[in-house]
């Protein structure tokens, strides 16, 4: 199976040399901790349709032009309006064949009614398969998790859980990957160090 590269070099080695061509991915996480870093990344693996739902595309464009690491130049539409599922599916359809496509934050869209997402789900997931592209769904953990987030961790072909706590001066961010449909989910999880880019934090735990 086509295996495509994620941007981050020690997550691709971890999966066995990347994401399977054709999967959709959750990314789970917490609001403040920078997991957007893993987006950008993203973008200078392959062309990509990124869309957003809550920051403007000028503000989208921006952090990616400020963005140290290495990204590409996505295209950037904003489809936080008054029919986000309707508008996000009308540009799905015309994704070319191994694109990637970012949806920034799910969230909004898994406010819909379950059925009209659940359809989406399915029509997205069948565009995959198809174009051997990948999709990245950013959702965010916390108090005000959609209705709809299990179905969507349901319908994704892999789980990219990202936990991040505070301890006085130190925080800490550790990726799980609980959820893996064509490959091996991950036993333990990543200390990663999320700063001006995505690195694996070399610091020792101290018991």
């Amino acid at each position: 199976m086509k295996r495509l590269a994620s941007g981050i070099d020690v997550l691709d080695r971890q999966l066995g040399g990347g994401i399977p061509a054709g999967s959709i991915v959750l990314l789970s996480a917490d609001p403040a901790s920078q997991s957007e870093l893993f987006l950008y990344e993203l973008t200078s693996t392959r062309g990509t349709l990124w869309l957003t739902t809550l920051r403007s595309e000028v503000a989208v464009q921006d952090a990616i032009d400020r963005f140290p690491g290495p990204a590409g130049n996505p295209t950037v539409r904003d489809v936080g309006g008054d029919a986000p599922l309707d508008s996000a599916h009308k540009l799905v359809r015309d994704l070319p064949e191994g694109a990637n496509l970012i949806i920034d934050v799910v969230d909004m869209l898994e406010h819909a009614e379950t059925m009209r997402y659940r359809k989406f789900l399915n029509e997205l997931q069948n565009h995959m398969v198809n174009t051997k592209g990948l999709t990245v769904l950013h959702g965010m953990k916390g108090e005000s998790v959609a209705d709809n987030r299990d179905l969507t961790e349901h319908m994704a072909d892999i789980v990219f859980d990202l936990s991040t706590s505070v301890d006085g001066s130190e925080v800490e961010n550790r990726m799980a990957v609980p959820k893996f449909r064509g490959g091996q989910a991950l036993k333990d999880t990543i200390k990663l160090r999320l700063s001006e880019r995505v690195t694996v934090d070399t610091s020792r735990d101290i018991a």
